[in-house]
């Protein structure tokens, strides 16, 4: 069986959002990022490095009591590229995958992550990565094939994820997403729009 671990990128300083944190802003009493770190860690995938950089102190706060490896990446402002490179160079290096969960998004569950790893297991040739796919459009999370994916990873730059590496391969596994793979809190409105949801 691959072991595969699970990478919460939290480092952001989400612009978007305005001038209160963004992983820090509470849904239903708690912070954003405190709902996708106790997804993950629901999850099966260990272990669980959360990356952090902007607001990190307050991040770590938000995230006291569970049991997570908390890594800084001192880049952060450079994008969210760093900050994968991070979250993969602080993973064991025994880990074929690794799920990479966005902090801002609070509806993606430990049940969803378990499916990424579970298709990532089945196929004889393991795929480069596997993605939820909601209305014609991939998603997050994602999970990376490491013993493919690595040299990739540590090439990417700028404020971008490994969408940029996915685009064009062929070995690319799709599965289907929910509502949850699709909603990720950028705006106080979609934080408002979640919490009636």
């Amino acid at each position: 069986m691959p072991e595969i671990g699970t990478i919460l990128l939290a480092a952001g300083l989400g612009t978007r959002f305005g001038s209160e944190p963004k992983m820090l802003a509470l849904l239903e009493g708690r912070p954003l990022v405190r709902h996708a770190a106790e997804a993950a860690l629901a999850a099966r995938p260990r272990p669980v490095v959360v990356v952090l950089g902007a607001h990190a102190d307050a991040v770590r706060t938000a995230l006291a009591g569970l049991d997570v490896v908390m890594v800084e990446n001192p880049d952060f402002r450079a994008g969210l590229a760093t900050s994968l490179r991070a979250g993969v160079a602080a993973l064991p290096k025994s880990r074929d995958a690794a799920v990479v969960v966005l902090g801002d998004m609070p509806r993606i569950s430990a049940a969803y992550i378990d499916r990424l790893a579970a298709a990532f297991e089945q196929p004889a040739k393991a795929p480069a990565a596997v993605v939820p796919v909601q209305d014609g459009r991939r998603g997050n999370p994602v999970l990376l094939n490491l013993r493919r994916l690595a040299d990739d990873i540590a090439r990417l730059t700028g404020d971008r994820g490994a969408g940029p590496l996915l685009k064009d391969r062929s070995d690319i596994l799709e599965i289907p997403g929910d509502a949850a793979t699709a909603l990720d809190i950028d705006t106080p409105a979609a934080l408002r729009a979640a919490d009636r949801a």
